[in-house]
């Protein structure tokens, strides 16, 4: 066996995994979720031909969505699961192939992807050398139909959250499907996969402004919050990733039963949805960014659960407490159920689990402040433009993205500690636990740390980024005081990204490094036309970015 992965930031020495993953997951996941990506690609091929007849099939476009999820970094390490959905995408497909044959549509007998058959993990092991990202020869090429694939893959993220909360959209679902077919067009040249890239910024905009209001109209706009990061005395839960539906189930079931629950890592932001603050057993947050799940679950003693993704291969002190659901998945851990015919998810194992544990061992505590969405945000705008205004604050600095392991991440807290006093910065994503725990003070009230939440909530500051726009009259966004550093790690962070570009900010920073996956000539097209560049050193980054 041997594998490519070059889709996250730790893409081995910068160009790519070829032994094993640095996200943990070995060569043969590797090339299981390439078949999954595969099978996806002819499900989707046949699903538009089918729409192009009006049949598409709902079940394909969330198939799709699921697919797409399960191949994001540190999602799903779980052979048997993946092995399990590829064999599910073919019988879709081929009951799909079935439906429209019967009804005398023609449909493509040259693509590879829709003709594949294949029903064993021998199978699958077989064809994934043919069928993986070094497959396309030509560098370019690849390159920029593996960026439109990383966009897509985000998109799904935020899809499958809406989704869960009766939240879809045809539009997303559609652009979707058209890209993942146009990966397998071997006709597209730069200019028109270059279109399709931004295209998917688009709908990345779409699709987090879809997710965002699946959230607001479900549990409240987010409010700012004091969130505890102390423990209690109860046995308790652990809840990480993004899923809102799960965190809501998983609050009601536990009410009442003795069990705490906290959140951890990018569920974060949960803590300052109003919704949830009714339940008096939910006490806080434990720990800090993903990566550190390894220090933090040994002392939590109790058991965690993974909604999505964001997960480091568990330690075998910890292993049995680690429950998944949803996309997330790994070999060895109890999986929970996805919900049955519009029933809850059943969290009475991992509850009973907790009843048999210690109480959280403090690692901290004390408080910290976050609930910055873009509606509150808006709620403060006179104060935020007087200060601008009157010059008490000079600078926004859009620190949002993903943490991770790279010792140059230190970068970001140094760069936050060393920003002058009259800088505020615009935080989403797990990237705040770099900087907001910092003792940064605030201006006139104003903290200098707003937390919008998830990664997802990137959308927030787009609209308070427009908003400004607008109350300062401005033509141009990047008029306003606002700069971006932004550090990246996975999947996610490549549709925010593209969102971005799509509303038409520019002079984005991005680290700690270049994405592997853009060949230099993509990345020169990037650069010529965005302004699309890197990060150097803090000192000479913030005479750049802020004094210049």
């Amino acid at each position: 066996m041997s594998m490519f992965c070059y889709q996250c930031q730790e893409a081995a020495k910068g160009t790519g995994c070829t032994i094993k993953g640095v996200c943990g997951k070995t060569d043969e996941v590797a090339a299981l979720q390439d078949v999954l990506l595969f099978v996806t690609k002819g499900l989707a091929h046949v699903n538009t031909i089918a729409a192009n007849n009006q049949l598409a099939s709902d079940k394909a476009y969330k198939y799709m969505i699921d697919a797409l999820f399960i191949t994001i970094t540190n999602a799903n390490f779980d052979g048997g699961k993946i092995e399990s959905k590829i064999i599910e995408g073919i019988e879709l497909r081929d009951a799909l192939k079935e439906e429209l044959t019967a009804k005398g549509i023609e449909l493509p007998t040259k693509e590879h992807s829709v003709n594949y058959v294949g029903s064993t993990q021998e199978d699958f092991l077989k064809v994934a050398p043919a069928i993986g990202v070094l497959s396309i020869e030509n560098e370019d090429i690849r390159s920029l139909k593996e960026l439109l694939i990383y966009g897509v893959k985000g998109m799904a993220a935020y899809a499958e959250h809406a989704m869960n909360l009766q939240y879809e959209s045809k539009e997303v679902c559609e652009f979707i499907q058209k890209a993942l077919v146009a990966s397998t067009n071997n006709d597209l040249g730069v200019d028109e996969l270059v279109g399709l890239v931004l295209e998917c910024g688009k709908f990345g905009v779409d699709v987090m402004a879809l997710l965002d209001k699946a959230n607001t109209e479900s549990y409240g706009n987010p409010e700012i919050t004091s969130v505890n990061i102390g423990v209690k005395n109860n046995p308790a839960i652990l809840i990480s990733g993004h899923d809102l539906k799960d965190m809501e189930e998983l609050l009601k079931q536990t009410e009442g039963t003795g069990v705490d629950v906290y959140t951890h890592s990018e569920m974060l932001p949960a803590n300052y949805y109003p919704a949830f603050k009714k339940y008096t057993h939910f006490v806080g947050n434990y720990g800090n960014a993903w990566w550190k799940q390894k220090e933090e679950f040994e002392s939590f003693n109790g058991p965690i659960l993974f909604t999505t993704n964001c997960i480091v291969p568990p330690k075998d002190s910890y292993k049995d407490r680690v429950y998944t659901t949803g996309t997330s998945g790994f070999d060895g851990c109890t999986h929970i159920a996805d919900r049955q015919n519009g029933q809850a998810k059943d969290f009475s194992a991992i509850i009973e689990h907790a009843k048999k544990c210690a109480a959280p061992t403090e690692i901290e505590s004390g408080e910290i402040v976050g609930g910055f969405a873009h509606n509150q945000v808006l709620q403060l705008a006179d104060k935020v433009v007087d200060a601008i205004k009157s010059g008490a604050i000079k600078k926004f600095v859009v620190m949002a993205g993903c943490d991770g392991r790279m010792n140059e991440r230190e970068y970001y807290s140094e760069f936050a500690t060393e920003l002058p006093n009259d800088t505020v910065i615009l935080t989403a994503g797990c990237a705040k636990f770099r900087y907001n725990k910092l003792p940064l003070g605030d201006i006139g009230g104003i903290p200098r740390v707003l937390d919008a939440g998830q990664c997802n909530d990137s959308y927030s500051l787009a609209v308070t980024a427009l908003k400004l726009k607008e109350v300062f009259g401005l033509d141009d966004i990047n008029d306003l005081p606002i700069v971006y550093n932004i550090a990246w790690y996975e999947q996610k962070a490549v549709i925010v990204l593209l969102a971005l570009l799509s509303l038409g900010v520019k002079n984005i920073n991005l680290g700690p490094t270049l994405p592997a996956f853009l060949s230099p000539n993509v990345a020169n097209v990037l650069i010529e036309n965005f302004g699309i560049g890197g990060i150097t050193n803090v000192k000479d980054d913030i005479e750049r970015m802020i004094l210049a």
